[in-house]
């Protein structure tokens, strides 16, 4: 998609109030801001929580809040969000960038490894909705554990699954990449879901548990 398409794109999208804050907030940090999600994915984010009716909600790799808060606002107010993130400087910026955007009741960061975080959690087949985007290389595991927590009729959506194009060329071979190929594939095969691999930023996944 060319920039101009993309900006006419979120042009005709809904974007949550406070979310060009939180953009421009990232994209003041340099090359790290491609971290954060694209603008028209966090629009499909809100709608698709929202179509689900979610009340549950996970996300694995927050960075700075832009996703969370996409996720937060399509659920209703007593919905909660577990929000999993490594850093706790994030952790702190997630939290003031939740609070001012109105979702701070909605949404508990845990800090600290995110297959940690998950594989302390019980409620097994609870879960409505789960974002994915965090170290690529551990990408497997997160959705095994995302599958377990996940009811049946919940939603998976995995981000960066085309990787810039890389998982089609074998010239790469570094450990995201694999990883990226080897959940790909896996998810494809998995007669757990109904997959759809979308082209929406840079390659969304959408799972839904059967």
């Amino acid at each position: 998609m060319s920039d101009a398409l993309q900006a006419y794109a979120i042009a005709h999208s809904t974007i949550q109030p406070t979310l060009d804050d939180v953009a421009r907030e990232a994209e003041a940090m340099g090359d790290i801001s491609v971290m954060q999600m694209a603008p028209e994915q966090g629009a499909l984010t809100t709608l698709l929580v929202r179509a689900l009716g979610a009340t549950n909600a996970l996300e694995i790799g927050s960075f700075t809040g832009y996703g969370t808060i996409s996720i937060a606002a399509g659920l209703p107010s007593q919905g909660r969000l577990i929000a999993c993130e490594l850093d706790e400087d994030y952790a702190e910026t997630i939290r003031r960038n939740v609070d001012r955007a109105g979702l701070g009741d909605r949404v508990e960061v845990r800090v600290g490894p995110a297959l940690d975080t998950l594989r302390a959690i019980s409620e097994e087949n609870h879960f409505d909705f789960a974002f994915i985007d965090a170290d690529k290389p551990t990408y497997p595991d997160y959705y095994e554990e995302t599958i377990r927590l996940l009811r049946p009729g919940g939603l998976v959506m995995v981000d960066n699954v085309f990787r810039n194009g890389q998982v089609i060329d074998p010239s790469f071979d570094d450990d995201s990449t694999a990883a990226t190929r080897v959940l790909n594939d896996r998810i494809a095969a998995d007669d757990r879901v109904q997959a759809a691999m979308i082209g929406v930023a840079d390659g969304i996944t959408l799972a839904l548990k059967l």
